[in-house]
């Protein structure tokens, strides 16, 4: 039986040093270089299939030093401090370059943890949202390779109508807020990795906010893991209800924050990024 795409591109081949060497894969490519969510998708992967590894995910920070270029890569992986029950890991990919040097494209930290039995409480309960099966799916921008990943159907925020640098002027608690269901397609269940890739499945903000499409990509990603393994097992290949919304633009950057939750209401994942807009 062939892998699924998502489980191709998260391949990695260990190395006599301990390093990891990767590829790029071509039906992840974004209009520069792969899709950041595929690349962070694949530390957090990584880690979960480390021999060492204790627990699960809770937290997982990438910082995109540079455009990570089409080919092979080194992922360098180490857990710098187990403790009783989490775990604290850095991590860094690097590139050779034309000249024949080698240079950090990513750098990285992750933290894994044993679940615990505590009180526990979800104080960001899902939207209520008309379902997956009414909306009809966004067509995929032959250019945006990796969106035919992705069976994505727009609740609210999507694209401009029309490109005409005109800023949003609704409420601006929603002007920037995207929501949409979200799978992979061809389907396949939920894991860590998945919803890590989903939690960077948005258009830059910038775009929604002023309908002017400049140059954007992520500079430093977060996701906060909040779904045990049984939740993602009992969430299976289902939709997803991802949103995110921007909450300030300066100097040539913006943040975004953003939710997922499992098509029965439970929060998967929160995502905070920091993205580069170029004018």
């Amino acid at each position: 039986m062939s892998l699924h795409l998502f489980d191709e591109a998260l391949r990695l081949e260990a190395q006599a040093d301990g390093s990891y060497l990767g590829h790029t894969h071509p039906a992840w490519h974004n209009m520069v270089g792969p899709f950041g969510g595929i690349t962070a998708a694949t530390m957090v992967s990584a880690i979960t299939q480390h021999p060492e590894c204790l627990g699960s995910p809770v937290s997982l920070t990438v910082n995109f030093a540079a455009g990570i270029t089409p080919g092979a890569y080194t992922l360098n992986l180490r857990a710098a401090r187990t403790n009783r029950s989490t775990q604290h890991w850095v991590l860094d990919i690097t590139q050779t370059q034309p000249d024949g040097s080698s240079a950090t494209v990513l750098t990285g930290t992750a933290m894994t943890a044993l679940p615990r039995d505590t009180w526990a409480l979800n104080d960001s309960p899902m939207p209520q949202v008309p379902g997956p099966e009414g909306i009809a799916p966004v067509p995929t921008p032959e250019a945006l390779v990796w969106l035919a990943r992705y069976e994505l159907r727009n609740v609210s925020g999507p694209l401009p109508a029309k490109w005409d640098g005109r800023v949003a002027s609704d409420d601006h608690h929603t002007a920037s807020q995207s929501q949409l269901w979200v799978r992979d397609q061809p389907a396949r269940p939920l894991d860590y990795p998945a919803v890590t890739a989903m939690s960077d499945i948005f258009f830059p903000r910038v775009w929604l906010r002023r309908a002017h499409m400049v140059p954007a990509g992520t500079v430093s990603l977060t996701v906060y893991f909040h779904a045990s393994a049984q939740q993602l097992a009992q969430a299976s290949d289902d939709y997803v209800l991802a949103q995110a919304r921007a909450q300030a633009f300066s100097n040539g950057f913006f943040d975004q924050t953003a939710q997922l939750w499992s098509h029965a209401g439970a929060l998967l994942a929160t995502s905070h990024q920091l993205v580069y807009y170029k004018e």
